[in-house]
């Protein structure tokens, strides 16, 4: 969990802060205060919570201060002291301000004067009414005959004359010429920020979320905004948005002079009566003075609310907003006293942006941040916290806690309850919970993701949502629209709902995604149609499904039923239920039906005739049943199958079959069999051989094909398709005329060709229709008489085109691609491609490129400035032949996917992020821009450096990143122009006064070894501090650790490019180098020595730009943008990590160690953002999740905290 304090005024430690009794002491005098002033104050500070002390005794008795007065103040963390006319006049008041002042100067306790229409200077020089009084005490003391007595006043008469004078001194309040109301809600305000008073509220527990309340608490302090900021929280019920919203609120409202959290507020709108008045009356009271005006109209109390935004800048928190009208009362539309900050939590992503402030000519900055569950560690944490009290499961609860974080998901509120409900239950008490929980509808958990739905406003959606739950989580999203929309249900504006009500996601792959427990909620809505009676409700699946068709119970109510024995929880069911077809003959309604390894008997003339989707997978027959029904049939999945053949298959000649077609027409009555039928899917149908009867498909838009591995011939009827958008033909190796096919493909726009063994082939467009490249006897006569090469013509329309796996060559390519210009999407990965085929350049509007595996790549130079995601993963077994990665400097936002194996130690430049290259290649010129002279030695030596656990051995190599240029070599001695030095791992100077402006330091740190064997020896990190400038760069080197040679020292030379706005001349700067211990050796290397030199410009000013221009024009650079790598202000983390893991604290430590924190990294696949604006470039990193694999990517490590989701 997540533990943020703060040190506030009044409390020197949290133990301290606990003893008191009160926040604030009242001392005033009551003749003149205590009916008016001070009883408004002290009403004011209570209605705060601030906990306040108010003596209600009107007389004094006795000359000393009372024993309770006395610890009244003692326990107190302020005292506000009210001076007023007649305060001197009391002894006990006069005895408390000494009491008071002896505690500010004791315990840090805060004291406010009040200056009740009294002067600070009659105050201090005891003049007017309180040099009166002051007299008259006096007196009382002259005239006293008893002399202990009169030493008494005598001492009290001096403390009370100090006292008063400083007091007088101290900064206060001074009422005079002030509304009372404004000064009493000032000193209010003033007390609660001063004692953080809303800090001592309870915390929400929190475990997992530290990324959001960085994000959040970011948000709030960003003071850069001219305008008002509106955060909204996203989220499904119960994933944490009030507990993060509260979180942020408690440690943080006191920085602001006006604040309010509302809770709960759909809830209290529409439970109770006036609910939204006693909403808008609570946000008026918390920001506004108290209005003892009765309203009763929600407009009239809208209006007030704009006045008081307008007025003063707030911190609003509105927790649960369930309607626009909601945000409307409570917002208006007058906007917000510029630098207020607006927090809003939801389930629906709609209603913010859709309120009136967001219609006005001044909108507010919007960002909004949508929470999506934790981590399986931090939900087995938050599970364990509180069924066990502890971080882990007890021992032999392992198991059963496993099943529980599997089925809640990662949802917080789920792992909360249950693992409460289960503290102190023992294993079979836990197992048999988990299997009730399926069965439960009125869980907590579940009424409080139903609300989603019942807010729903149209029968229309909720019965697409009852669709979706029970059927379609994880299909494709358009395969599911094109379905339901043929059961008349309305899914345009019914997807976007349920997703704004995040009901619903889209995955990456664009599949529909549902959390578990939202999904199980869907399906407890239609268990509730007939609890006891599964036969009554309108869908049905798994058991309950089985159980129908085995009794033959099926009514006219069931619109959708789905079995699959493969996935049957009960083995003993498994296989041993043979499905007489007869059984579905009462299902008049059905339309949506999956039969998946079902076993079937029986003749199909009774099959339900309104059907519109078909699932069959694995269905044992070699054919079609001829009476199956399927008219109305819109999606036929007969993936897995035995099917040998589909359709009627014509083997004469194209013309001949159209000639025939005219003279005896398709069909009798032209009645198409599958005259509905737009997706057609015969996956995985290892049996299939021929394909044919596209004619009686005038409506196909998808085909899916995908492993038919046996599929010899496809009919050229396909030409008859002029709907089909969609063909996938991935693995259909043995397919014949498979060119021929393609170019018959007149308005495909997504064709999936992979593993197709098209690596004999040449690609070119089909720009004339659907003609085959090898009918063009001028295109075949400019091949080589011996290639055996075959033309695919591509259709010019592609949107989305997939080549993997096709042993293509980069000559396999045309020079141009420009004809395909609404291409979007391009996959080429494991093909033996060298560089990036120069036609892809030309693609006007490409935003996906798929290189991944392609293992002979070494190039990539200029991809599309249209590209939007580039995939360039290489397994751990590639050649690492990559040496060049190139982008156009007008490159728009990219999302760039990689492994780190893609990165080499040697011979390797990612343009903008790192170039290597040897030393010995270097231009003589750049070598001397930097200074760098006489290292002739170093052509011939080689290094073996590691990078992550990877070694290479090469020459050695020159290192550019971040403006560092630096080498790593072995050597006895530093260069000698190397001037100053200092033993040690540090080194402090003085920045000397030259004429020529300083362009850069050459830096040198000399590591020795006590080993004389090989191990790894760690490349020091190197920190240098401007301490004039507050600016500090931290470098981490691109290579981790190199192989000690022994005998010799390990040299790491570098240099800094530097620039006036970092470095000049009488600058104080201090140059420090770490080694990160290594727990695999006994004994540890040293920094023996450090050294500097400087570098000036001179007379050859314009050669040096020359040299250097190229890698001055990178944009990560010191002195360009490195707003990705700064940790805090001034202080910038210039590592490789900051790319690949941005979420490793690199920090060095006041006690040089090397890392603090804990370690987040990502182990194999990495997301790169790169944005290139102009001149300013800046990349940051995330990790992109699979929606179904969530956190695949990552390494799952009790030791390692995982980011929670894609930044």
């Amino acid at each position: 969990m997540v533990v943020l304090s703060e040190l506030c005024e009044g409390s020197s430690s949290s133990s301290s802060t606990q003893a008191h009794r009160y926040d604030v002491f009242l001392s005033f005098r009551g003749v003149d205060t205590r009916h008016g002033f001070t009883n408004h104050l002290y009403n004011a500070l209570m209605h705060a919570n601030i906990s306040t002390f108010f003596d209600d005794e009107e007389i004094e008795t006795g000359e000393d201060l009372k024993p309770e007065l006395e610890y009244a103040i003692k326990s107190s963390r302020a005292s506000v002291i009210v001076l007023s006319k007649n305060y001197a006049t009391s002894t006990w008041c006069l005895d408390e301000l000494v009491l008071i002042l002896e505690q500010r100067m004791k315990s840090n306790h805060i004291v406010i004067p009040i200056f009740y229409h009294v002067e600070p200077t009659n105050v201090r020089k005891q003049q007017s009414s309180f040099g009166d009084a002051m007299a008259k005490h006096k007196q009382k003391m002259e005239v006293e005959t008893n002399s202990t007595k009169r030493n008494q006043w005598v001492q009290k008469i001096e403390l009370w004359n100090k006292a008063l004078r400083e007091v007088a001194d101290l900064k206060g309040k001074d009422a005079n010429g002030r509304q009372e109301v404004e000064l009493i809600d000032e000193i209010v305000k003033d007390i609660f920020r001063r004692l953080c008073v809303s800090s001592r509220f309870p915390l929400p527990q929190l475990i997992g979320m530290e990324n959001s309340i960085e994000l959040v608490t970011s948000w709030l302090k960003d003071a850069t905004s001219h305008t008002t900021d509106i955060l909204t929280i996203l989220g499904m019920g119960g994933i944490g948005k009030t507990s993060l919203a509260k979180y942020v609120y408690v440690l943080h409202s006191h920085e602001f002079d006006n604040s309010s959290f509302i809770a709960d507020i759909n809830r209290r709108c529409y439970t109770k009566y006036n609910g939204m008045i006693d909403v808008q009356k609570q946000l008026y009271n918390d920001i506004s003075k108290p209005s003892s005006v009765q309203v009763h109209d929600v407009s009239v109390y809208t209006s007030m609310i704009e006045n008081a935004l307008a007025r003063k800048k707030v911190f609003l928190v509105l927790d649960d907003i369930g309607s626009i009208d909601q945000l409307d009362a409570l917002l208006g539309s007058k906007g917000f006293h510029p630098g207020s900050k607006i927090l809003i939590t939801t389930k629906d992503a709609w209603l913010t942006q859709s309120s009136l402030p967001f219609k006005t000519n001044i909108k507010p900055n919007y960002t909004e941040h949508k929470l999506r569950g934790l981590s399986t560690i931090e939900a087995r944490k938050l599970l364990c916290f509180h069924a066990f009290m502890c971080n882990k499961p007890k021992a032999g609860y392992e198991e059963v806690s496993e099943k529980l974080v599997k089925y809640c998901d990662g949802h917080p509120m789920a792992l909360k309850v249950l693992g409460r409900s289960l503290h102190n239950r023992d294993v079979t008490y836990w197992e048999g919970y988990i299997d009730t929980l399926k069965k439960e509808n009125n869980s907590p958990i579940n009424n409080v993701l139903r609300m989603s739905f019942d807010s729903l406003s149209s029968e229309n959606d909720k019965d697409l949502f009852k669709h979706i739950s029970c059927f379609f989580v994880g299909m494709d999203k358009n395969d599911t629209l094109t379905i339901l929309e043929a059961c008349d249900i309305e899914t345009k504006t019914g997807i976007t709902n349920l997703i704004d009500k995040c009901l619903l996601n889209i995955g990456w792959y664009n599949e529909l995604t549902m959390h578990q427990l939202v999904q199980e909620m869907g399906r407890f809505v239609v268990r509730e149609e007939s609890l006891s009676c599964p036969w009554e409700r309108s869908r049905l699946w798994g058991h309950e499904s089985f159980r129908v068709l085995n009794q033959e119970m099926g009514t006219k109510n069931v619109l959708g039923l789905t079995l699959d024995m493969k996935i049957l929880e009960n083995k003993r069911i498994r296989g041993s239920l043979e499905l007489k077809t007869d059984a579905l003959s009462m299902m008049d309604r059905l339309m949506l039906l999956q039969l998946n390894y079902v076993q079937t008997n029986g003749s199909y003339e009774k099959f339900p005739k309104e059907l519109r989707w078909l699932c069959m997978h694995g269905f044992p027959w070699k054919s079609i049943p001829s009476d199956l029904p399927m008219e109305n049939v819109v999606a036929l999945d007969m993936s897995h199958s035995n099917i040998e053949s589909f359709g009627i298959f014509y083997s004469y000649p194209q013309r001949l079959h159209k000639r025939l077609k005219k003279l005896i027409g398709s069909c009798s009555d032209d009645k198409r069999l599958l005259g509905s039928l737009k997706i057609l899917n015969l996956s995985f149908c290892e049996q299939l051989r021929r394909l044919g009867g596209f004619d009686h498909l005038p409506k196909l838009e998808k085909l899916i094909l995908n492993c038919c591995t046996s599929l010899l011939e496809v009919c050229e009827s396909i030409e008859e398709c002029v709907e089909l958008v969609h063909a996938d033909l991935s693995y259909c190796n043995k397919l014949g005329k498979l060119p021929r096919i393609i170019g018959m493909l007149k308005k495909v726009n997504t064709l999936l060709l992979e593993g197709c063994a098209l690596g004999e082939s040449r690609i070119k467009v089909n720009n004339i229709g659907i003609n085959s490249i090898t009918s063009s006897s001028t295109i075949v006569g400019a091949m080589p008489s011996y290639s055996k090469f075959f033309a695919i013509s591509l259709p010019r329309y592609l949107v989305s085109l997939s080549l993997e796996n096709n042993n293509l060559s980069t000559e396999s390519f045309p020079v141009d691609f420009s004809c395909l210009t609404m291409l979007k999407e391009l996959h080429l990965d494991e093909n033996p491609i060298v560089s990036l085929p120069f036609c892809v350049r030309s693609l006007p509007r490409l935003q996906i490129l798929g290189m991944s595996n392609c293992n002979m790549l070494t190039t990539i130079e200029n991809p599309p400035p249209t590209l939007k995601y580039l995939s360039l993963y290489f397994g751990s077994s590639c050649n690492r032949l990559l040496r060049k990665v190139v982008f156009d400097p007008q490159m728009s936002p990219l999302m760039f996917i990689f492994g780190s194996e893609m990165f080499s130690t040697s011979s390797f430049e990612f343009e903008g992020i790192v170039k290597i290259q040897p030393v010995a290649d270097v231009e003589e010129k750049v070598l001397h821009c930097l200074g760098w002279t006489n290292l002739d030695f170093l052509i011939g030596m080689c290094v073996g450096a590691y990078l992550d656990d990877r070694r290479e051995e090469s020459e050695i190599q020159m290192y550019y990143e971040f403006g560092i240029f630096s080498t790593i070599y072995w050597s006895k001695e530093m260069p000698n122009w190397i001037t100053d030095r200092s033993m040690g791992s540090s080194i402090s100077f003085t920045i000397p006064s030259s004429p020529n402006n300083l362009t850069g330091l050459n830096c040198c740190c000399m590591v020795t070894s006590p080993f004389t064997e090989d191990v790894h020896l760690e490349v020091p990190l190197m920190k240098i501090t401007n301490i004039t400038k507050n600016l500090t760069w931290i470098y981490q080197h691109y290579v981790g650790s190199v192989l000690d040679v022994g005998g010799k020292s390990l040299m790491l030379l570098s240099h800094w490019m530097f620039g006036m706005n970092e470095m000049e001349c009488g600058d104080h700067v201090t140059i420090t180098v770490t080694i990160r211990e290594n727990p695999d050796v006994i004994g540890n290397a040293v920094a023996k020595e450090c050294g500097v030199s400087f570098v000036y410009d001179n007379e050859s000013k314009d050669e040096e730009e020359d040299a250097l221009g190229y890698y001055k024009s990178w944009n990560h650079i010191i002195g360009g943008d490195l707003t990705a790598f700064q940790t805090t202000t001034g202080e910038y983390i210039l590592s490789k990590w900051r790319i690949l893991a941005p979420y490793m604290d690199l920090g060095m430590c006041g006690d040089g160690t090397l890392f603090k924190g804990r370690y987040r990294f990502y182990m194999s696949k990495c997301t790169l953002e790169l944005s290139l604006k102009g001149s300013l470039t800046y990349w940051r990193m995330a990790l992109k999740e699979s929606p179904t694999e969530q956190n695949s990517w990552v390494h799952d490590n009790e030791d390692i905290q995982l980011p929670l989701e894609a930044s």
